[in-house]
């Protein structure tokens, strides 16, 4: 992975952990499958007006925006509306990071380096040492809720790779066209009309000025921009390759919410988010070359970018991923 792809990463993580307080704004207001429903219809209608559609089967751009979209933030909306804080939920989020490698293995067959197994490992560790340490901070409910939008975050990132779209924003953008309609019709039936009635009819009052300004920066930041860097990266390098970086985003949302809400984070939680951010970087980097004219095999070569747009690559062993 190049120097200014793992930049990249980092600036993905910590867009997406100050989404985590954005998020608590938003759900002060905005029930949270109507929050969902609002999200991706408000880049949903310039997506179907302006933006080609990708050039891959209408299946997996589905089954990408059903795991992406449908799956992780029905679920994480819900954990963080029965109470889940929102630094514990970037915590528990993060187990997409080993559900990733683990569906990697399994649908496109790929393989561990033994640096990126260790890293994993010991950030794996690390999280589980701060999610022990805070889970009495929230019933079993809500962190039950946030590991299925864990899995639904991975099984989108095994479909974004699986599908090997050439241009990542477009995908981005597209697969948000997704959960509008069935985000929206479980609005209506869990929430009721009355709920969302209410909530849209006072939006544009002063009061629900935050929650408006939360929804922007999901809308914006976290999704469009944040996405869009990931589906590059997830398309560029191997799941298991790309996935740990998520595991930063704890760090950055544990801070965020500190900052936000007053969720003060102890030595126990920053000594084990020095950890996290040691092993991940740690684990993202090459193999030394064994000589001057001999390379390792673990290492996985990075094509260069036709016009920008960058080609998949295959991590050994993923014989039948995407080329």
């Amino acid at each position: 992975m190049t120097a200014r792809d793992r930049l990249l990463a980092l600036v993905v993580a910590v867009v997406w952990g100050l989404n985590f307080p954005a998020t608590a704004l938003a759900l002060e207001h905005f029930p949270p499958f109507l929050l969902a429903a609002l999200r991706f219809t408000i880049l949903a209608v310039p997506t179907l007006l302006f933006v080609p559609r990708p050039k891959i089967p209408f299946g997996r751009l589905l089954l990408v925006g059903f795991g992406l979209g449908v799956l992780q933030f029905s679920f994480l909306y819900l954990s963080m509306a029965s109470g889940m804080p929102s630094g514990l939920a970037s915590l528990v989020l993060q187990a997409s990071a080993p559900f990733t490698v683990v569906l990697a293995g399994v649908f496109l067959r790929e393989r561990l380096t033994g640096r990126q197994v260790i890293g994993v490992t010991i950030a794996v560790a690390a999280l589980g040492l701060i999610a022990l340490h805070r889970s009495q901070t929230a019933a079993l409910l809500p962190v039950v809720l946030a590991l299925c939008g864990a899995l639904g975050w991975a099984i989108g990132n095994v479909a974004t790779r699986r599908a090997g779209a050439a241009n990542p924003l477009h995908l981005t953008l597209w697969w948000s066209v997704v959960p509008p309609i069935p985000m929206a019709v479980l609005s209506f039936v869990v929430e009721g009309p009355d709920r969302i009635g209410t909530a849209l009819g006072t939006a544009f009052t002063a009061e629900a000025l935050p929650a408006d300004l939360g929804l922007l920066y999901i809308v914006l930041v976290a999704t469009l921009v944040g996405y869009g860097i990931w589906s590059r990266l997830m398309a560029t390098y191997p799941s298991s390759t790309v996935a740990p970086f998520s595991m930063l985003v704890p760090v950055v949302g544990v801070l965020a919410s500190w900052a936000a809400f007053g969720e003060v984070p102890d030595l126990v939680e920053v000594l084990a988010g020095a950890v996290v951010v040691g092993a991940v970087l740690w684990s993202s980097r090459p193999a030394r070359a064994s000589g001057p004219s001999h390379s390792s095999p673990s290492a996985v070569p990075v094509p260069t970018p036709v016009d920008g747009i960058p080609v998949p690559v295959l991590s050994p062993g993923a014989g039948d991923a995407p080329r």
